[in-house]
This record gives C-alpha cells, structure tokens and sequence, in this order.
C-alpha cells in the first residue's frame, strides 16, 4: 500500500503538490506523457525504416519552412536542457524533486521534433508525425490560452515554445496535403529488376523483425553456422538488393550527372562529395541522432556518479531514490549502447555503399577514358584509386560523426565540470587549451609522416608489380640483386616516415594520459584557491570521471580530423579522375553495314596522340575501304601502323577529318591481351556457346592441338596476363576470340610474330583468306610473303600512307615497298640454293604429324610458352590461394615474436604497463582516502595524487616505446624475409601465382603489420590489466560484486570466442575477395581498347558489379557481427555495474566511506567500456594476425638453387670458348609430370651458331630455360666448357650468358637505366651498341637522348623499338654464348635482315642459339636442331638437312612455297 502511494505520489515530485487533474502542472506532465509515447512509436518506426530501407520518400527537397522550424525545435531542446543540467547541480542536496528529469524529457521531446522535421518518412511514420504535430500544437495551446485566461501570466519556457507549436501546426497541415497529393510508385517499373535477383540465401536482415534488428539477432544463423563449421564463400548470404553496388552507383551517378551538368567553371568545389552528400544526407541524419543519444549519455554518467556519492552522503537516505538513481544509470547505459552500436553499423553500412559507388565509378569510367586519360592516369594509379581512395570511404560515416561528436562531447563536459566546480573549473581551461594546442603539432607532423608514407608506399608497389610482371626477365639477366635492393631502398625511405611517426605517437601518449592528470591537478588547486566546490568525494570522483570522458576526443579530435583530410585528399584525386578527358564518340562514327558496299572510310584524317603537340602521329589519311575486302598495311618500324588502326577504332584524338566504320569490328592487339580465367571463355568473351562456330574458330586459329595437349582441355585456367601461354597461343587466343565474335570488319595488328612459319601459313590461308573470306580484314604485319595475296597493300611511312595499291602496282612504282620486298627476298636467297627436289615436294608438304603416342602427353604451358605438366589431374595450373581455416591458436602470435625477435620487447611492454596500472589505482586510493583524513592539507592532496599520477604517466610512455620498437623490428623482419623468399623463388612459383596475389602482401598486409599489429598489441594488453584492476578495487569495496563479475568475464569469453570462429574466417575470405577486384581492374586497364573495339564495356561493368559485391558482403557481415558481439558484452558488463550500484544503496550507511563509493563506481562506470575495448582489440589483432599468416606462407617457397656456391665459382673467364654439351637431357616441371624434354643430347660446338625450330609446344623455349636453369633438369645434364652448370651458383651462370628473350621487357626509367640496369659501361659504350641495333638516329632526336623517359613497361616505345632495346642490352654485355628466343618476331623483315648482319659481325666468335618462327633466320646456321614435342628430331648442317627428306626441309620448303606463291 505504502508502495502504491509512492508511486501515484510521483507526479506531485514534479508538481510540487497533490494530483490534481485540473492544475497547469500535472495537465503538462499529461501532455508531456503523450510526447514520450509519440516519441517512442516515432523512433521505432525510423528504426525499422533505416534498417529495411523500403521506404519511398514522401519528399526528395527539404523545404526551409521545415529546416527552419527545425532549428527552432532545437533551440528550444538545447535551452530545456541547459535550465535542466543546471536544475540538477543546483539541488544536490535537496532531491525531494525530479524537475531536471522533467526539463532533460522535455529537451528531447524537441530535439526529436526538430528530427521529425527533417528525415525522410515512411507512410505510416508520415502519419504517426502529423498526428503528433497536430495533437502537442493544439494541447500546447489550450494549455497556454488557459494559464492566460486564469493567471494572466506565464513562464518564459512555456510562452518560447508557443510559436513554435503553431509553426508545428502549420508545417502538420503542409505535410498533410503534400502527403495526399502524392501518388504511390509505380511497382511494376522496379519489380522485374528485383524479381531477376536470386534471393535464395539472401541476408536475413531484409526478413528481420524490430527486436532482431534492435539486437543483431538476424545474424545469428551465420555465426552458428560459422561456430559449427569453417566458413565458405557460399555460406556468406548476400547484400539485400538496396546496398548492392548497383543500386548505390545508379544513385551515385545520378546525383553526379546533374551536378556535372550544373557546374559551373569558375566554381572548383569537389563535385565527388557534393555526389555523395546529396545521395546519402538523409541516412546520416538518423545515424547523426544515434551518435547524439550515445554523446548525452556518455556526458550524464558523471552526473549520475555525483548523485550517487552524494545519496551516500545524506544522513537520511530513501531507498526508492537509491533506486531510482540505479534506474536511471540502466537506463542511460542502455541508451549508449544500443545508440552507439547503430551508430557505428549504420555509419559503416552507409559507408559501405559509398565505397561501392565509388569503386564502381572509377572502374567506369576507366572503360570511357580517352587516350589522353589513360597517359595521365597509369593502371597502377586507377588501381590505387579503387584499392585505396574508394576504399577509405568505407570508415568515411564513421570518422565525420565521430569527429562533430567529440566535439560536442568535449563541450558538454565543460559545461558539467563548471556546473560541478564552478569557478574552479576555469583553470583547468589551460592546461586543457595546452593539451589540446600541443596536439595540433602532433597531428600535423604525423599527417606529414603519412603523406611522405603513402608516397614512398606507392613509389615501392609501383616497383614492386613492375618487377614482378617482369621476374623472368631478371632472373635471365641475374638482375634479382639489383632489383632487391631498388625495392629495398624504397622501404628504406617508407621505414624512414614509418619510424618518425610510430615514436612520435610515443610522445602524443604521454600528452594523452598526462592531460587528465594534469587538468585535474589544475581544477582540484582551483577549488581551493576559489574555495568554489569542497573537495569532497562527489566533487573529485565527478571531476576524474568527467575528465576520463573527455580524454577519449582530447585523444582522438587530431586523428579524426587527419583521417577526415586524408578523405578529402582521395576525394579530390577521384574527382580529377571522374572529370578527365574520356572518349568523344563524335570522333567516329559507326553505320550499320547492311545498306552499304563500305566498310571503312577516312576522309582528310590527322590525328594525334597529343593534341596539343605540334606535330600530328597520322596526317593527311585517305582511307576507302570496300565491303570484302582484305588490305595489309606495311611498312618500317615506328611508322604509324598500329596508330592507324587505333584511329579507325576511335581511340586517337582526331584533329580534323571524318572516320566511317560500317559495320562492327573485332579488333585484335599487337601486344596480346589475355584475361584471368579458362581458355573458353577468353575466345567465347561473353557470347553464347555455338558448338559448330566454336569448333570452326578453334580449327581456323589452329588451337586444337594445342587445346588437346591440355590437362583441362579448353577449361584450362590461363594465369594473369596469360602467364602460362606462350606468345603464340596467346596470340591465336585472341585471333579465335575475334573469328568467334563474327563481325563486320578485323583490325589484326601484326598477329603472325608470335607464331613460326608454318603456323603464320595456316593463320593466313584458313584463318584471314577462308574463314574471314567474306569479311573485311586489315591486317598489320612484316610478313612480306602474305602481301600479293590481298586486295590492296597501303605501305607507311613517318605517319603517312606514302603508297597504297595491289602487289604488282605497288612492285612497279619502286621505292619504300619494292626495298622491303627486296629485303624480304635477300633473307630467302639462301633457299633458292636448296635442293631442287625439295622444290618440288613443297606444295604437297602438309605439317609434320607427330606420332600418335605422342599426343597423350598431358602438357600445359607454361610462362615460357612451353610444356608444363601438372602431376594431379584436375589441378589447375593457377590454383585457388591457399587460406587457413579454424582457430590456429597462439601460433600467429608466436610466429610474430619469433620472426621479430621481439619477445624482450614484449616483456618490457607488460611490466611498463602493470606499472601504470599498479600507480593509477595508487593515484585514486589516495585521493579516496585523504578526503576522509579531517585535517588533510589540500595542497598535500593534491601534490602527492600529481606526483604518483605523473610516475604513472611514465611508464605508459615506455609502453608505448617499447611497443614502437617491436612494432619496427618485427616490420623490418618480416618485409626483409618476405622479399628475400620472394626473389629467391622458382620462377614456376610466378607462373602459378597472380601478381595480384603477391600484391596484397607487400601492401595490405605489411602496412598492417606496419601500423595496426604493435599498437593493437598494446590495445589488448592495457585494457586487459585495466580490466583486472577494476574489478579488484570494486571487489575491495563491495567484494559481492565480484560473484557477477566472474560470470560476467565467463560469459564474454565465451560469446568472444563463438563470435571469433565465424570473425576469424570473415577476414580470411575478405583477404581473397579484394585482391580479385583490384585484378580486374588492372586487367581491364591493360585491355580497355579491346574491351571497347569488341563493344564489350557492359558485361565487364557487370562483372565487376559482381566482385564489388562479393567483397563488400564480406565487409558487412564482419561488421554487423562485432557489433553483435560487443551488444552482449555490454550488456553483461552492465549486469555487473548495476549489481555493483546496487550493493552500494542496499548496503547499511556507515558500511562503505563516500570516497570509496566514489572510487569504486568511478572504476564501475569505466568497466563497460574497457571490457569492450579489450574485446574489439583482441578480436581485431586475431584478424590482424590472418596478415602474418599470409606473409609468412609466401617467406616459406621453397627456393631456387644458391646464387653462388663459393667453392663451387667458375674462373671469370669462363666460357673460355662457348661449347655446350647436352648429356640425356630430360626435364620436367613438377615432380611426377610428365617430361617435357625427353633425353636430348647434342653438342653445340664453340663459336657456332645453332638454330632451334620446332612447331608452338615442341620444347623450344624449355630448352633455353634449362640452359639458364629457369627450371633443373630431371636427369642427365649441361655442359659449358666441360663444367656442369648445374654445379654452380645461378649468379655465376646467368651473369655469362646472355639472352634477347620472345616477350621484349622494358622498366620505368630512363633509356640508360634500361640499357644498363647495373651501371657498368659508359655512355660511349652505350651510345655504340644504340648504333649497332638501329636506335641511335631515334634518340639521337629526342631532347633529354639517355635520359629520355621509359613509361610503365616501356608503353611510350613500340613492340619493334622495345625488341631493338633487348638486343642493345646484349650488344653491352658481349658473352661468349648468346640466346636470342624469337628475338626479332616484332620487326620488319629489312630491319631483321641488318640486325641478322650485326649479330653475325658482333658475335662472330660466340655460340649463338637462335629459336625462330622465320626460317631465313635460321637458315644460314651453322647447325639446325629440330624438336618435336620435347625429342631432338635432327641436328645437322642445315645443307645436309635439306639434301633429305628432313623434317627442317619440310619446313623450309612450307615456308619457301609460301613466299613463292604470294610473290
């Protein structure tokens, strides 16, 4: 009964009288219900609308009557609110009334007005708020019209708010119209979009109810699937429609377009940021009223400590305002962390959907970019646009509310500490104004750092992928030191910044964790001088806890403004990007093909690679091109050839002309482009399977051979960029993929260098004259012998079309086209020589059919274009990458300690921190029981807290010193090992794994053990001591407590643990999703032209919407189950802090001193928060540690032999003469493949010159990689000079030898640092071999000559130039044995015939081994060597050869047929 009174005696707490319905007072507390209760459905109602997102908005502008009533509403909140923090700390002692409750209810009935007045609205909450916005105008009004008409007078808070209720009451009737005006959306428009979607294991959060959704219940299914089993990527459910990356671009670029529209070009603002703004405000007003909630509770918890020290004090203490005060910290504590856990999930979904517009604007508009574009933005740096621009935006939501609630926390807690203390609280304004000036320094210098960082980063990954693109090259040449220490050198500088900012941050500890002390020092001396607030337990403990609330954005305002300039710098570089130069489509223009006999037509045509330049690539072209017909453009190196083609295909600027394309092209690369994935689907390219075309264009190309020689047959992975393909099945690839797409017109560029011959014959008779016989074909090559075949020849010269006509036409005008027929014959007069009868067996030759028991072998090629067999049927070369799975316990950590050699450090940073520990609680136990002394000395107090507090100041910054160094020692370790293994690896390690794959761990991965391993390290330690020092002094002040507590850490290890077992597999997954999006990206760059020429942008943008989405699921389901995670926690932490505030109401008075209630809950309120820090950094290091087990699988290759054997070194003569002997030569590429090479044995004699043919997949190119021992011989061996090579070092051998290689590799640069990586001739010298090789009158022209730049893989030079470059290189080194491996595939036959003439010259008195597809190359050998797949055929003087009926005569004689007939 007494209890009953109690309670229907609430209301007069606040009326200060009995319950009388008729009085002002208990009439507002009625109306002030019916707000909470609006209040209430409204937040819940806006909850569920966020998470569902299936609302339409009922108004896409925010009219200003509206944002100006909003504002209103929040001055309003904000004045209620202040009159009610002051009411509260003005009644301490007299808490008979609960008129601050009253004023805090009403403070946030019209902050949540003013957010009504602003969000987007469903139905139902558009309903909901227009009956609350009539219904508190009218009873507000009636109310005051009646306190008027009675009293004739009114309270200044009730007669503000009045003119805002009738602006209320207007916007309500505003609303109400635009609400009844409006028609409901057109389903059918979006349901067949939607109804495509396959929703089969879609997220559960779409089908989620309120309370799930309020407590991340709905992923519950996947962690309990997680906990049961390991993860796969099947088992992840996918984004619901609304944030999928299509639906976050399409508003994006909606959003983009108008304002690109509206632009104004004086006007420089950001256009990116507008963009996302625009499309994302109105989610972030709900996330923004989250972040509010969760900064107002966070502030009133000190409050409800002064409170609570206070009741302790009273010498009559009601129970039920105990209680109510316990109550009241639930509540608040509830509060926070439901608000902050939306928050934080809200904020990363949202930015969620930003990162996956931007990633997907970037990719797009990388498939429009113009060639000017392109030249100003390299495939790395669209690259980095995605992998790190794009992708910062994901934490963007989270770090902008964080930053505005900082500050607003920063404020509301001076406004608490003046409220407190009074005047004393103003001399803590300076030390916190010093603290907060001696951080901005800090901040600037560590930007700095990671500015010059991120340069030095991008510098070494640029170097690193282009040394890995190019590693066989330098494993040939023996440039693997070199190049190592080019990176090295890199890292030097990156470990440089690295080291300045991971000290600094040292120092910027020692300033965080002495602020507090300090400020606190400071307040404490102020309330005795101003004698302002005793210095009493609630005044103190109120102080230390404001002050441990405001440390948090004291710590965190510069690193949230830093991260905020960091998303202001990638902001800007993606808004350049998305501005630049794309593709004018009025440059050309394409007509269907079927009313007209033209298929191509320029008219007036110059063109430029660089407008602005003077001097145009391509003037004065006149092209006509009839339906049918096949045309072959020739002429010399470097004379616009391919250019020509780019401007049929409109991908050259046009300065003046028309260009006409009639019809659609297929378009084939000189420089081949292959794509990750099987060799189906490179020649299908999206089109539908067509059985009977398929096989004709696989037969056409000549592909079927070599599909069946494949384990996998045409299912077979090709490798990134085609790495496990020689350059002539690359080529034929991309021959099939254009016959396969049947379209109008093919442009093929040079599309014979790559293959021998032979096959170059087939190409052209079945390929371009047979299957393409009624298509219009241009074709690029050097292969004079084709040209009397075609219609019309154009030869070019210096950017013009000096000639064009039919064979005999252009053979009677002379000049420029009779002088390379003229060449062309000279190489072939060796043939003329031959044997007559092999004359007469030429046109009945068909190809050298191997035996049948030769085509079973199971052979895949490799990099090096030859045989690589997989042991394992159903093994892709290119296999899956390899991930750990389930818990692998502490052997992470361990490999961190070992590989860092850190343990000592690690030892030093636990005693550092259980100092500061063990010297904080000293530091409050003083101060808990000096106020209890009576004749204690204020400025004593305060001197020894300062003096124990500073000590333990000292030891965190040892901390945090201690953790720097292992933090860099483990760095250094690891990045040294990593790139050791990695130059040290096998180069079939290259051929089997992307580039991609290698990338992510030298960049990713190692900036998380650069910055994210050492701290987190700490993270987890501190909190972890802090925990266990919480808990002892609440256990020493209540001991109770601790019964909860221990089930409390029972129940959140246990919850962490299920939890990680789902986590732990999320982040290993996210590792294999993001690589794959970053090398479709790089791949697409590398091949945007054949991407666009085959009219295919679309279905790569749908791809790569595909793979944007894989990796953002990933994202968001790690994210939603940490925030599942730390709700629990929380909330069992919670348990523990009411049971401990509990204790201390129930328990008798006199029982616990007020100075220990105030320690024990000051320590109580922090508890929540430690434990949940503890947790995040423990579950962010487990998934940090996933970074060391994937650097640490890459330090463990198995590596190639030594790179010199000490006792084993060569004299530095060696090879005094150059003769190789080969002894049962047998090779395979894994253990129990196949072999690919089958017991040669031959001798080539010194100072010879050996040729080496065979057909594409003979064993050719695995001869010349045994010979530098790219891969070791199964059994038997080589001899060079008697000594077996396989017995020394690889330095020794490749270093003595040299090689022209088929695939000519070009580094950024300069001309002298490509022509002599390792500084060893002068610049005469070098200057002599550019003559030799036909390049000196190029450079000679150019201004900077030597120094002249080399862009990324030598793009700025043509393939012949880059070829003349490689042939330079050797001309240097002059070795007694050279290698030149299609050496010459890439240039004209003239230029070939001179460089034949200069090779013979220079290395009269070397071995040279020749592998080449042109037999004039071959033919004035000194000896043929014949291979057929992997057995030595012939090998004899090439005379002798021809005098029987050889496999080489047969060759010679296909090949001399060829050039008779088409002569």
């Amino acid at each position: 009964m007494a209890f009953l009174e109690s309670s229907l005696g609430g209301i007069s707490w606040i009326c200060k009288e009995e319950l009388d319905l008729g009085s002002p007072c208990t009439q507002r507390t009625i109306i002030d219900v019916i707000n909470l209760l609006f209040l209430g459905v409204f937040y819940m109602f806006l909850l569920v609308g966020s998470i569902r997102k299936h609302q339409v908005g009922r108004r896409n502008r925010r009219d200003w009557i509206f944002v100006a009533v909003s504002i209103c509403c929040a001055l309003i909140s904000i004045a209620y609110l202040g009159v009610g923090l002051w009411d509260l700390i003005a009644e301490n002692d007299r808490f008979n009334h609960l008129s601050w409750l009253v004023y805090f209810v009403r403070g946030l009935v019209w902050i949540s007005l003013a957010v009504s007045l602003l969000v987007t609205k469903s139905k139902w909450n558009t309903v909901l708020i227009i009956v609350w916005w009539v219904s508190f105008s009218l009873l507000a009004s009636a109310l005051n019209i009646e306190i008027l008409a009675g009293a004739h007078s009114i309270q200044v808070l009730d007669i503000l708010p009045w003119p805002v209720n009738l602006l209320l009451l207007f916007c309500a009737f505003k609303e109400f119209s635009h609400f009844t005006s409006q028609q409901p959306p057109d389903e059918s428009i979006c349901e067949p979009l939607l109804g495509e979607k396959e929703v089969k294991n879609q997220s559960k959060l779409a089908q989620a109810n309120f309370l799930s959704k309020l407590t991340f219940s709905w992923i519950n299914a996947l962690l309990k699937l997680g906990y049961s089993k390991p993860l796969n990527l099947e088992d992840i459910p996918s984004l619901v429609p609304e944030d999928e990356a299509n639906i976050a671009y399409q508003k994006f670029a909606h959003a983009w377009d108008s304002l690109v529209r509206e632009k104004n070009p004086n006007n420089n603002r950001n256009l990116v940021l507008w963009a996302v703004a625009n499309v994302h405000f109105k989610e972030n007003i709900f996330i923004g009223m989250c972040a509010l909630l969760r900064t107002i509770a966070v502030v009133v918890l000190p409050l409800l400590l002064y409170a609570f020290v206070n009741y302790s004090n009273l010498d009559q203490q009601n129970l039920y305002h105990g209680l109510s005060i316990v109550a009241c910290l639930l509540l608040v504590k509830i509060v926070e962390s439901f608000s902050q856990r939306h928050c934080f999930f809200l904020s990363r979904l949202s930015g969620m959907k930003m990162r996956s517009a931007l990633m997907v604007a970037v990719y797009q508009k990388q498939l429009k970019l113009s060639s000017l574009g392109r030249r100003r933005h390299s495939t790395g740096e669209i690259v980095n646009y995605i992998a790190v621009d794009a992708y910062r935006m994901g934490e963007f939501p989270w770090w902008f509310h964080l930053t505005w609630n900082f500050v607003l926390q920063l404020f509301l807690s001076i406004v608490i500490l003046f409220g407190v203390v009074g005047l004393g609280a103003l001399t803590g304004l300076v030390p916190l104004l010093i603290c907060g000036l001696l951080n901005v320094p800090f901040a600037r210098f560590l930007q700095k750092c990671q500015y010059e960082f991120m340069i030095a980063q991008d510098e070494r990954l640029r170097a690193t992928s282009e040394i890995l693109n190019s590693m066989k090259i330098i494993k040939l040449q023996s440039w693997e030191d070199k190049f190592k220490s080019f990176i090295e050198s890199h890292r030097d500088n990156e470990f440089k910044w690295l080291s300045k900012a991971q000290f600094r941050k040292a120092y910027s500890t020692l300033l965080y964790w002495l602020s507090p002390t300090t400020i606190s020092s400071v307040i404490f001396l102020g309330c005795a001088l101003f004698r302002s607030a005793p210095l009493n337990a609630s005044t103190i403990f109120t102080v230390l806890a404001t002050l441990r609330g405001m440390a948090e954005p004291v710590r965190n305002l510069p690193e949230a403004l830093s991260f905020m300039i960091q998303v202001r710098v990638s902001l800007d570089r993606i808004n350049t990007f998305l501005l630049d130069d794309e593709l004018k489509n009025e440059s050309l223009r394409t007509i269907p093909s079927h009313n007209s006999d033209k298929s191509v037509r320029i008219q007036g045509g110059k063109f430029s690679w660089d407008p602005e330049l003077m001097m145009s690539t391509l003037r004065e072209v006149n092209l006509d091109v009839k339906w049918g017909q096949k045309i072959a453009i020739c002429g010399p190196v470097g004379a616009g050839k391919s250019s020509l083609l780019y401007a049929i295909l409109g991908e050259i600027p046009k300065i003046s002309g028309t260009v006409d394309v009639f019809g659609s092209i297929a378009y084939v690369s000189q420089t081949s482009w292959i794509q990750s994935g099987t060799i189906r689907d490179n020649i299908l390219y999206g089109k539908s399977m067509d059985e009977g075309k398929y096989e004709k264009a696989i037969k056409a190309c000549a592909l079927d051979k070599d599909i069946n020689s494949f384990n996998h047959g045409d299912l077979t992975e090709i490798g990134q960029r085609g790495l496990n393909l020689s350059g002539g099945q690359k080529q034929r690839i991309q021959l099939a993929r254009a016959v396969y797409n049947d379209a109008d017109i093919y442009l093929l560029d040079d599309p014979f260098s790559a293959v021998d011959a032979h096959t170059a014959a087939i190409l052209f008779n079945d390929c371009v004259m047979t299957t393409l016989e009624n298509k219009t074909v241009i074709l690029v090559t050097h292969q004079v012998e084709f040209l009397s075949a075609v219609d019309r020849i154009m030869v070019m010269e210096g950017g013009q079309i000096t000639q064009s006509g039919s064979y005999e036409q252009l053979l009677k005008a002379g000049t420029a086209f009779e002088q390379l027929v003229n060449a062309h014959k000279d190489s072939i007069t060796v043939l003329e020589s031959s044997n007559d009868q092999s004359q007469g067996q030429a046109l009945k030759v068909d190809m050298v059919r191997p035996d049948k028991s030769n085509t079973s072998y199971t052979t895949k090629q490799n990099s090096e274009g030859e045989i690589s067999a997989k042991a394992v049927p159903g093994v892709q070369l290119t296999e899956e990458e390899e991930k750990q799975t389930g818990d692998v316990g502490w052997k992470p950590f361990l490999d961190y300690l070992i590989v860092s050699q850190g343990t000592l450090f690690v030892c030093l940073c636990i005693l550092s921190q259980s100092g500061f520990v063990v010297f904080q609680a000293a530091a409050t136990y003083w101060l808990a029981y000096a106020i209890q002394i009576p004749k204690m000395n204020s400025g004593i107090m305060i001197g020894v807290y300062t003096l124990i507090s500073t000590l333990s100041a000292a030891f965190v910054y040892l901390r945090s010193f201690f953790t720097a160094h292992l933090g860099l020692k483990a760095s250094k370790s690891f990045f040294l090992g990593f790139t050791n293994a990695i130059f040290k690896a096998p180069m079939l390690f290259f051929d089997s794994t992307p580039v991609g794959r290698i990338l992510t761990r030298a960049s990713s991965d190692l900036s998380v053990l650069d910055f994210d391993i050492p701290f987190s390290f700490t993270f987890v330690l501190s909190p972890l001591l802090e925990l266990i020092s919480i808990i002892g002094i609440m256990a020493s002040v209540t001991w109770q407590v601790l019964i909860i507590a221990i089930l409390a850490l029972a129940g959140s290890k246990y919850v962490q643990d299920y939890y990680l077992a789902s986590a732990r597999e999320l982040i290993r997954i996210n590792g294999t999703t993001k690589a794959p999006v970053m090398n479709y990206a790089a791949e697409t760059s590398l091949g945007v032209v054949t991407i666009r020429a085959f009219k295919m942008a679309d279905r790569f943008f749908q791809n790569y919407l595909k793979l944007v989405d894989k990796d953002a699921v990933l994202f968001f389901h790690s994210n939603a189950a940490l925030e599942w995670l730390i709700i629990r926690i929380e909330a069992m932490q919670n348990v523990t802090l009411v049971t401990a505030s509990l204790l201390l109401v129930l328990l008798p008075k006199g029982v616990v001193a007020p100075g220990l209630v105030g320690l024990s809950l000051s320590y109580a309120l922090s508890l929540t928060g430690t434990q949940v820090f503890l947790t995040r950094w423990y579950c962010n290091l487990a998934n940090y540690m996933i970074s060391v087990e994937r650097i640490k699988q890459f330090m463990h290759i198995p590596p190639e032999p030594p790179a010199i054997v000490e006792d084993k070194r060569p004299a530095s003569s060696w090879p005094f003469k150059g003769r190789i002997e080969l002894q049962e030569l047998k090779i395979r590429y894994r253990p129990n493949a196949p072999l690919v090479l089958k017991g040669i044995n031959c001798i080539f004699m010194e100072g010879t010159r050996v040729g080496v043919v065979g057909r594409t997949g003979s064993g050719k190119t695995t001869l010349i990689s045994a010979l530098f021992r790219l891969v070791e011989p199964a059994s038997g061996q080589i001899l060079i000079d008697g000594l077996n090579i396989c017995s020394i070092g690889l330095k020794d051998l490749r270093m003595k030898l040299s090689i022209i290689p088929q695939e000519p590799t070009l580094f950024r640069g300069s001309i002298r640092t490509n022509l002599d990586p390792l500084g060893l001739y002068s610049d005469n010298e070098i200057w002599e071999a550019l003559e030799k090789c036909q390049l000196k009158a190029t450079i000679s022209s150019l201004p900077n000559q030597l120094d002249s730049s080399v862009s990324d893989e030598g793009e700025n030079w043509s393939a012949g130039q880059r070829q003349l470059f490689c042939l330079g290189r050797v001309l240097l080194k002059r070795n007694r044995i050279l290698v030149l491996d299609e050496a010459t595939a890439s240039i004209d036959s003239a230029t070939d015939a001179i460089l034949q003439r200069i090779i013979r010259k220079q290395f009269s008195d070397c071995t040279v081994i020749t592998v080449a597809h042109r037999v004039p190359t071959v033919i004035d050998s000194d000896m043929v060597l014949v291979l057929s797949y992997g057995k030595l055929l012939e090998y004899d003087e090439p005379s002798k050869l021809m005098e029987i009926n050889s496999s080489f005569s047969k060759l010679v004689a296909e090949y001399w047929a060829s050039c008779r007939k088409n002569s």
